[in-house]
This record gives structure tokens, sequence and C-alpha cells, in this order.
């Protein structure tokens, strides 16, 4: 598969990354993190709001690719593993090399477990 890159620029840096290496985004104020496959963490000089429009700009039809779940996260919904609502956790893995563990609110949970059950993700 050929890779589909996007680009992060900002005032003093330039990110350019496969988006299949992009496992989660988390939004910290006015940063976002970006975190990859390889357990690499970058910091986004831009808001979540930011992030998931540039996702949607640059990716076009590739963009349904990731979920915005709550305030605080985009993830890659390839790299969902197990969404665990009595626990409020949502576990990202490749079942290989990384598992992410990441605090979510119920009522996010139950809508990510709905959209994946209805759209067989």
């Amino acid at each position: 598969m050929a890779q589909q890159l996007i680009y992060f620029n900002s005032r003093d840096s330039l990110i350019r990354i496969d988006i299949s290496r992009i496992v989660y985004f988390e939004g910290d104020g006015n940063y976002t993190h970006l975190v990859t496959v390889n357990k690499v963490r970058s910091c986004l000089t831009i808001n979540l709001s930011h992030t998931e429009e540039a996702l949607a700009k640059q990716m076009c039809e590739h963009a349904n690719r990731f979920m915005r779940i709550g305030k605080r996260f985009i993830v890659n919904m390839a790299y969902i593993y197990m969404v665990d609502i009595p626990k409020q956790t949502l576990t990202l893995s490749d079942n290989e090399r990384f598992v992410y563990q990441l605090s979510v609110s119920k009522e996010a949970l139950k809508t990510v477990k709905e959209l994946i059950v209805k759209a067989k993700i």
C-alpha cells in the first residue's frame, strides 16, 4: 500500500508522516500531541479542533479513518482493539508492538461502540 502523507506545519517546525503510522492525537489546550506506532510523541502547536480540520482537509475521502472521541482524542480507527465502557478505557493496539489505554467517558465510549457495531469497522 502506498504511503499517504499528512503535513503539520507551524512557525518553527514541519511534521511529515504517513497516516497509517499515527495511532492517536491527544488535545492539551492550544497543543495537540501526536502519538505514533513506534511510540514517538510529537507536539503540534495547534489545538485538537484545528488538527481535526487539517485531517479533513488533507485526507479528503480517507478522513473517516480517524474518529474524534470526546474532547481530548482523535484516534486511528484501525487501531481500536477494545472498548471497555465500565472501566472507561479505550485500548488501541496493533497486537504486536504497542498497546495504549486511554481514559474516555462512558458516553463517548458508548458512541464509539455503536459506530463500530453498525459499520462493522
